[in-house]
């Protein structure tokens, strides 16, 4: 008879240990996961974007093209995972010393209301320039706008109709 209460002392706090661990656990778990779903989906997005700029720049790039502005729609998702998100792109020189080097675009998306963010990198041509913009992809009419000047220059920005 004191052998089954010897046990019942020693299982009933384990018992009690493992009701609230188990539960713990598992939700760390699966935050985890679900932020790594998550950046994954924002990577997604920002390679997307980064190939959209990449692809419209070769477009204009092409001597056969007049200046003046154009656009190109995004079709890019309103919403991951039920957030909204917003970007971000600075432009920076390969080489600081040859000025007819290529230069390269850094894309910074990021979740409105989270902490988790991602950078995309674009090669572009040494012809090329960027105008601070935002993007943001609840906004009904997302597009990447480009000036092309009649010195070949190309000038981006995000904008909206």
């Amino acid at each position: 008879m004191t052998q089954i209460t010897i046990e019942y002392m020693i299982m009933v706090p384990v018992l009690i240990m493992l009701i609230f661990l188990l539960p713990f656990t598992a939700s760390l778990i699966m935050n985890g996961w679900a932020e790594s779903r998550m950046t994954l989906s924002l990577q997604e997005t920002g390679g997307y974007l980064g190939s959209s700029i990449q692809q419209f720049y070769s477009s204009l790039s092409h001597e056969s093209v007049k200046a003046g502005i154009m656009r190109s729609d995004l079709d890019t998702p309103r919403f991951i995972e039920g957030y909204a998100y917003s970007g971000n792109a600075t432009l920076s020189s390969v080489s600081k010393t040859a000025s007819s080097s290529s230069k390269v675009l850094h894309l910074t998306l990021s979740y409105v209301g989270s902490k988790i963010t991602t950078t995309t990198t674009v090669t572009l041509g040494a012809d090329v320039q960027w105008t601070p913009s935002t993007f943001l992809s609840n906004s009904t009419s997302n597009c990447l706008k480009a000036e092309k000047m009649a010195n070949g220059t190309i000038r981006f920005w995000f904008g909206e109709d």
